[in-house]
């Protein structure tokens, strides 16, 4: 059995419980290596994945609106990311705050060091005044200390739309939790994806040119070379669906014949029947009703929404009570 760094041994231990499930599936979060960042770039540029696209567009058209929403009453707000990954929508924000010279701090928290290095470095550059501050850590931890040592408001982005990568008990919990963290009449400023018609959602995880399906294959090819796995991607075909009732899109791969995989870093192997479905992701969609409800459950008052012009995608700006 090969020996494993201890990155390597919470991956491998993760892919196992995975493959052991009843239903087999994959934890989403391993998506991201560097070949995955990559194919998830290119997603953002598609003409189907409206996501991207429609967000910044809110906050482009809205920014003035925004700004003045986190302002309020108060003559300075610490700004925290959570995940801001590139930054490029935070920073049509970014550029606006310091065009009307507004007292703020930028303070971005991601669990990767290396992400927020080179984040500061691109905002540093670009917006040399912008006071940013990062964080790297968990997101809970972060907030914690943060409201220890600090005592201006703040105003937390929780941007794209990664809240609908739980499940409705899982994102209430990740929700309640936040708010835990944070103080009565703090800001939650978090993006949804809207409820639409069920043809566009489908086309934006399964696109014309394959880039969506390789952005799953690539978690196979990922195992391969990092647990010496023989998954053959020319077995498997990429599936996803959309249930317009409880708007869970789902992403799977499935097997097209009765294969066994081997996972020879770890000595293990895994049968897979013929048409039986790996799940890979989901990415829930919400209506109106169900963001009122999920604010009022998690703590939080919906202050204001901000569409774009479609009706494709919402960021919703909630006080903390």
């Amino acid at each position: 059995m090969q020996e494993l760094t201890e990155g390597q041994k919470t991956f491998a231990n993760d892919i196992i419980e995975g493959l052991s499930q009843t239903t087999k599936q994959l934890p989403s979060k391993y998506f991201y290596d560097s070949e995955g960042d990559r194919l998830f770039q290119e997603i953002m540029a598609l003409d189907e994945y409206y996501l991207t696209k429609a967000e910044e567009s809110i906050i482009y058209e809205n920014k003035q609106d925004i700004l003045e929403s986190f302002i309020g009453t108060d003559s300075s707000f610490r700004l925290v990311e959570l995940g801001a990954g590139d930054g490029k929508k935070t920073k049509i924000l970014l550029e606006h705050f310091m065009d009307q010279e507004i007292d703020f701090t930028y303070s971005p928290i991601d669990i990767s060091a290396n992400v927020l290095t080179i984040l500061k470095e691109s905002i540093s550059s670009a917006l040399p005044k912008v006071d940013i501050q990062p964080i790297a850590g968990d997101y809970f931890k972060a907030l914690k200390d943060l409201k220890k040592n600090h005592l201006q408001k703040e105003v937390v982005l929780f941007l794209g739309s990664t809240i609908g990568n739980f499940d409705n008990e899982s994102g209430l919990k990740f929700l309640k939790k936040l708010g835990e963290n944070m103080t009565k009449g703090d800001l939650l400023f978090i993006g949804f994806d809207l409820m639409k018609e069920p043809d566009v959602i489908l086309a934006a995880y399964n696109d014309k040119r394959g880039v969506t399906a390789e952005f799953n294959y690539n978690l196979l090819k990922r195992i391969n070379k990092e647990l010496k796995a023989d998954f053959d991607i020319e077995n498997f075909i990429h599936y996803p669906t959309y249930d317009p009732i409880s708007g869970e899109t789902k992403s799977y791969l499935i097997s097209k014949k009765k294969q066994q995989v081997s996972l020879n870093a770890l000595d293990k192997a895994f049968t897979f029947e013929e048409w039986e479905p790996i799940f890979m992701e989901v990415s829930l969609k919400f209506s109106q009703s169900s963001i009122q409800v999920l604010a009022q459950e998690a703590g939080f008052k919906v202050v204001k929404n901000f569409r774009d012009s479609k009706g494709y995608f919402q960021d919703s700006l909630w006080v903390k009570l």
